[in-house]
């Protein structure tokens, strides 16, 4: 099957061809952890987790490589431990856990490889020092930094010029750089600031340059996919084939890929506005997992997605539906439905996969059903189960009291029961078995 993808770097559609299929690599830009994430946060691994089980349909499981980065050493990092008085350790580890259990509840595969910025301490020492060597980069005033002017392809990926790039990167015009466009590689740390010993003294990392000590340290030098969100374009992605180019003397990926941004009730999202929704608080709030990812993946992951009440509830009323059809009979998968398919390997077009599905659930042919959602991470729970969590006592309560009503022929109290159930959302079945109920 042929795989087109959007790449960011020659702004096409190309076609997929890995280095070597037998060895498929993919790397997904993972959390700063030092906050709880938000549902803008679950966008690039939800869709690339899709990206990683359609490689894998494609390539078999074992032939591909998945690595999603952990960067547990940065700036908001060490403020945050500051202000508690913990090592940062504390911080990341908290805030990796509560990253790693939403990823759960929204059904994202965890990666082949997790790399941690601070276990990888040793590779960055080592670009940094390679970067020295090859004249790519300097040591000024107990900092490296990368020498933005020697390497002429510097904002291929971006597209941007030269002024846009200054002011778009925020750089400290520091009176140590050569140029105002350099970014630092290393820079030191006060004896109250994490550190690690390096030939510049004591400092920590920038975070560019994390990203291509790990990328290289667990999946090479040239990587077949790298992804992540547009935010990340300009300056990091640009910045990471820089170094790593210049590092390696190899180009760092061949497709990169990168999602659209996600709004609020088209507003963006922002402290000042006070719409940040966290993935933690929205399941608290009762929204399963499942219907966040399915609402995640309803709008082409290249465009903008705007998070609403309407379309959570769409979502829920889809995955209603579906799963009202697996209820009550066995369904053995079989094979994904070569329509879904030809849709998601169109540069991951989970709209018109959407549309697949909706055909095959309308076709009762629930094996290909199954088998085609499996690819996007739906249709994973009991389909019993999907109805019945969460039910309350006050549901089963009043299904129980119209049961009775209709055994003694009141039949108006148990038309009364079903219609109050309905004022709340909830559908009553009839069936063989006896009344189960759904969320309508």
């Amino acid at each position: 099957m042929n795989i087109l993808l959007y790449n960011t770097l020659t702004k096409r559609k190309d076609r997929f061809v890995p280095i070597d299929p037998k060895r498929v690599t993919l790397y997904v830009c993972g959390p700063t952890v030092w906050n709880r994430a938000h549902i803008g946060n679950a966008r690039p691994p939800v869709i690339f987790d899709v990206l990683n089980r359609l490689l894998r349909s494609v390539y078999g499981e074992s032939h591909v490589l998945y690595a999603r980065n952990i960067t547990d050493v940065e700036d908001k990092i060490n403020k945050a431990a500051a202000e508690q008085n913990v090592a940062i350790s504390v911080i990341t580890n908290t805030f990796e856990a509560h990253y790693l259990d939403d990823m759960r509840a929204l059904g994202v595969n965890p990666p082949d490889f997790a790399p941690h910025a601070t276990a990888h301490m040793a590779d960055i020492v080592a670009m940094i020092e390679q970067l020295v060597k090859n004249g790519a980069a300097y040591a000024a005033n107990s900092h490296v930094l990368f020498n933005v002017p020697g390497y002429a392809d510097y904002g291929q990926l971006s597209g941007r010029n030269r002024e846009d790039m200054i002011a778009g990167a925020r750089v400290d015009i520091a009176p140590y750089k050569r140029d105002p466009a350099d970014f630092v590689l290393w820079k030191p740390s006060t004896p109250d600031q994490p550190g690690w010993d390096s030939p510049w003294g004591r400092g920590r990392p920038g975070w560019h340059i994390e990203c291509s000590a790990m990328i290289k340290a667990v999946l090479g030098d040239t990587i077949d996919i790298h992804a992540g969100g547009q935010d990340l374009i300009f300056p990091h992605h640009e910045n990471e084939i820089a170094q790593s180019t210049c590092a390696n003397h190899a180009p760092l990926a061949r497709y990169w890929l990168h999602n659209g941004f996600l709004s609020m009730d088209r507003e963006k999202m922002s402290k000042s506005t006070g719409n940040i929704k966290l993935i933690s608080d929205i399941l608290a709030g009762g929204v399963s997992g499942e219907v966040m990812r399915l609402a995640l993946l309803s709008a082409h992951y290249r465009q903008p997605l705007d998070w609403t009440d309407s379309l959570i509830e769409q979502s829920r009323k889809t995955l209603d539906r579906w799963y009202g059809l697996l209820r009550g009979q066995p369904v053995e998968a079989t094979a994904p439905a070569p329509a879904f398919m030809a849709a998601l390997a169109d540069d991951l077009n989970t709209p018109q996969a959407m549309a697949a599905l909706a055909q095959l659930a309308n076709a009762r042919d629930l094996g290909a059903l199954k088998a085609s959602a499996a690819v996007l991470g739906l249709l994973q729970a009991d389909a019993e189960a999907w109805f019945t969590a969460g039910a309350s006592t006050d549901i089963d309560a009043m299904i129980a009291a119209r049961n009775t009503a209709k055994a003694a022929r009141d039949f108006a109290t148990a038309d009364r029961i079903r219609t109050e159930l309905k004022a709340q959302g909830v559908v009553l079945e009839d069936g063989a078995a006896g009344t189960t109920w759904r969320r309508g």
